[in-house]
């Protein structure tokens, strides 16, 4: 894609003329706005746009004018002037799980927060057709380029095959080569909460796992088991299941029966929650008898009982990573686009689902539910 550079005032073709065009009655112009506030209509320009050389005080006389004569800017005026539509899509998956809602969100955020127009394709499906069926709708919508959030790989591959005209990045799991990406370090996060499982005492930590087929899951499971293995401790058996509470309070049920298990590392907070149900009803204590440890960082998960220790993604900053290495895959000449990957660290928040481990099983002050001799 070629990117053209505009003169800073191309916001409103019309804004140094003396008299508004035929057909444009009452409708307040850019020269309008800088009158009212005093200022040049370049000024009115690089406030619209965001121009990081304007002062304080003379951004709020130009807004507060925008404002008081109700200025809109004009898209398709601007649009004739720059080729430039200042509008980017966006791949959403109808998913109620939090993290594809929140990369959804933050997305949409940074790409308003930096001035532009956002079009929203849905896809009900992880498939190819899907995905090509979106980005042509969004190609419709004269988009200048597309941030897909992208949890599994097949998605990505079908960015790339669907129309290699267009600026693309990935967000999540799923990623290629061939198409720019931003994502969380799930394998970082993974050995955060492993580490800190271990660093409390835990003999060995049991993992609860999402889906086989998403990334996330894959490397979430990755980053667990390479911990294990560089101390030397024991790697417990996975179950792999789907992201839901139901699977969490299933598997939890399974490891709530072996007094073996004293600390779970969940791939995410709602398996967590399940998990948290599942050892209450057995009269596990957490995190006197096992502790717990989430990922992802949903708000819910601070009023979990116990509040839960997890993995947070940071969903704003990937929003802001992924809207920049498409802003740069767009001043890029045609053939010559950049392929980068931008990976974010998460960070671990301790609370209170987390603890040494109780006094070794058979002890005078064990549990009645270790009261014997230890298997473990």
């Amino acid at each position: 894609m070629v990117k053209v550079n505009a003169p800073e005032t191309v916001d409103d073709p019309w804004s140094d003329a003396s008299t508004r065009p035929a057909g444009w009655p009452g409708r307040p112009i850019m020269r309008d706005v800088a009158e009212l506030a005093g200022v040049s209509t370049q000024t009115v320009s690089r406030v619209i746009n965001r121009h990081p050389h304007v002062t304080a005080a003379t951004r709020q006389r130009v807004v507060d004018a925008m404002r008081k004569l109700d200025y809109r800017r004009n898209p398709a005026a601007r649009a004739l002037v720059t080729r430039r539509s200042g509008t980017l899509g966006i791949i959403g998956y109808e998913s109620p799980l939090f993290g594809p809602t929140s990369m959804l969100y933050a997305i949409e955020g940074a790409a308003r927060a930096a001035g532009y127009f956002v079009s929203v394709a849905s896809v009900r499906h992880l498939d190819r057709g899907s995905v090509l069926d979106a980005v042509d709708w969004l190609s419709q919508q004269s988009v200048e380029g597309v941030i897909a959030i992208a949890p599994k790989s097949a998605m990505a591959g079908a960015l790339a095959e669907a129309s290699p005209g267009i600026a693309c990045v990935t967000v999540g799991g799923g990623s290629i080569d061939a198409v720019p990406s931003a994502r969380i370090d799930n394998v970082a996060g993974a050995r955060l909460a492993t580490r800190h499982l271990l660093d409390l005492g835990h003999r060995t930590v049991h993992h609860v796992a999402g889906p086989g087929d998403w990334p996330e899951a894959s490397e979430r499971l990755r980053g667990w088991r390479a911990v294990l293995r560089e101390a030397g401790r024991p790697v417990p058996a996975v179950v792999s299941g789907d992201w839901s509470a139901r699977a969490g309070y299933e598997q939890g049920q399974r490891l709530a029966a072996d007094l073996c298990v004293t600390a779970v590392f969940c791939a995410s907070d709602q398996l967590a929650l399940g998990v948290l149900r599942a050892l209450h009803e057995a009269g596990r204590r957490v995190p006197e008898d096992v502790s717990v440890v989430g990922f992802d960082g949903a708000l819910d998960g601070a009023h979990y009982l116990p509040p839960l220790t997890t993995v947070r993604q940071d969903f704003s900053e990937l929003g802001r990573l992924s809207l920049g290495l498409l802003l740069s895959q767009l001043e890029q000449v045609e053939g010559a686009l950049t392929q980068t990957r931008q990976l974010l660290v998460p960070e671990l928040v301790v609370r209170r689902s987390t603890a040494v481990p109780s006094r070794p099983l058979g002890s005078p002050n064990a549990s009645p539910f270790t009261a014997a001799p230890s298997p473990c």
